[in-house]
């Protein structure tokens, strides 16, 4: 193209842009071909009117002019990415297969699927047993009041027979997906209370309660299943939920470094051991454990959640111990949440605020829901709102976790690299580097007006504008 012309398409393109942008529809997406100088546009604003919508591209130039710059330098790099996802529970299983085959089909491809109409989930997070989210409470070593089973003789995944059917199905959609799982609470008579609720796991049983850890681990690779990683422990610091266990950092540790670790190494288990899984007000209790190089040898990393603190304790964690990894595994929408305050409260912390402070991972909470927030067991969480409400067997409804996980799980697949990327007053941002060598940057506008910016790469500037309230996710 001459540069003439060249000119001339740019400003009938930013005209466009500025002018306000024309939709084009989900499908298009296998019409556009990524160029030099152009720059795919995804949009999503907090008042629900657009949604994951393809915008008209915009263009990279020489021309200079006076707007705020974001600028993205692919020669700093950071963090590879493992995925982004939700926890498939128990209960999202079971609403998920009240769709017909038909829509479970469709939607389990539309979720993990990698063609133009997928978000292309990469990760997902498993409960060890039942969670709050499950119509009931299990483990998979029940016993009667009064018995135990340290030799774990009657241990049986029978109980997960729906969910180990349905991750096989999503395995032949995504071979790759990536799994971490967490136990809410050990086989009750492990307890020193007896109780799916609260008490502490007995010492007497570290080891036998490791070897708990073997067989799950064993017992879903048999069906084809890889776990990736594992949690000793989800919200440790949360006894009161239903089941649920308190473990405190010292306990973690001992029951890591006595029982877990060397139990693992003994049986050659390569799953990796993250520790804590809980809120950002506590890096301490991570950083506790990582102190210990005897725990230490056995681990992975830690885990967060943000219902309490700041993401910055991501980062934090980071200093302490620069060689472990960061893993952002669970926060949860709301029936009481807005679609625009979750969709940028949870894009500028889970996702780019995740991302920011070194996770490899960002996940929100429970994938599906029926309309009454159910199945969830009695003390569960009663308002946790999934990606997907299934109301009958021929409707479902996208949520806003949906849209919050698609403008990074869609355009950033597993072991993409994070890269910098500058922040403005009221613009919130994260960059990457694909295997297939294209940088995705998400942008987040958590002010009341329209910002217009500049992407600025490699010396070329793409001026840009990004409506209030809005999230956007720019591809080239």
């Amino acid at each position: 193209m001459k540069l003439h012309s060249l000119y001339s398409f740019f400003l009938k393109s930013t005209a466009l842009l500025f002018s306000g942008a024309v939709l084009l529809p989900l499908s298009s997406c296998k019409s556009v071909t990524y160029t030099e100088n152009r720059v795919q546009v995804w949009l999503t604003k907090g008042d629900g009117s657009v949604k994951l919508q393809q915008q008209k591209p915009i263009v990279f130039t020489d021309q200079s002019n006076d707007l705020q710059d974001i600028e993205i330098d692919d020669s700093q790099k950071f963090q590879h990415v493992d995925g982004f996802g939700y926890t498939l529970t128990g209960g999202s299983v079971e609403v998920l297969n009240r769709l017909s085959s038909s829509k479970r089909k469709a939607l389990l491809q539309e979720l993990f699927g990698k063609d133009e109409n997928s978000i292309s989930i990469s990760y997902l997070r498993l409960s060890i047993g039942a969670s709050d989210l499950d119509g009931e409470v299990f483990s998979y070593n029940d016993l009667p009041q009064g018995q135990t089973d340290p030799t774990l003789s009657k241990f049986s995944l029978t109980r997960d027979k729906d969910l180990i059917a349905m991750l096989k199905e999503i395995l032949t959609i995504n071979p790759k997906i990536k799994i971490i799982a967490a136990p809410w609470s050990p086989p009750v008579w492990m307890k020193d209370n007896g109780k799916s609720i609260g008490g502490s796991l007995k010492p007497e049983f570290y080891d036998t309660y490791a070897n708990y850890f073997v067989k799950y681990i064993q017992g879903m690779q048999k069906e084809g299943i890889i776990i990736d990683a594992i949690t000793p422990q989800n919200e440790p610091l949360h006894p009161g939920n239903n089941p649920s266990l308190l473990m405190v950092s010292d306990q973690q540790r001992d029951f890591i470094k006595q029982s877990l670790g060397p139990i693992f190494k003994s049986n050659n288990i390569k799953t990796k051991i993250v520790v804590y899984d809980h809120n950002c007000n506590k890096p301490e209790y991570a950083i506790n454990i990582l102190n210990d190089p005897e725990a230490a040898q056995y681990i992975d990393g830690s885990a967060f959640h943000l219902y309490e603190g700041d993401i910055s304790a991501l980062s934090t964690v980071y200093k302490a111990h620069p060689s472990k990894n960061l893993y952002f595994t669970e926060q949860w929408t709301g029936a009481k949440g807005t679609f625009n305050e979750d969709l940028n409260w949870h894009t500028k912390n889970v996702i780019i605020g995740s991302m920011r402070n070194w996770s490899k991972i960002a996940l929100e909470w429970n994938l599906a829901n029926n309309t009454e927030f159910k199945p969830h067991t009695p003390g569960g969480c009663t308002e946790c709102k999934g990606a997907i409400t299934v109301s009958d067997k021929e409707n479902f409804t996208r949520n806003v976790g949906y849209y919050i996980i698609a403008h990074a799980s869609k355009f950033v697949p597993a072991n993409s690299q994070r890269i910098s990327s500058t922040q403005a007053e009221q613009l919130s941002t994260v960059a990457f580097r694909t295997p297939e060598s294209k940088t995705v940057l998400i942008v987040q506008n958590y002010s009341n007006n329209t910002e217009n910016f500049n992407i600025k790469f490699k010396n070329k500037t793409a001026p840009v504008n990004i409506t209030a309230n809005s999230v956007a996710t720019y591809i080239f």
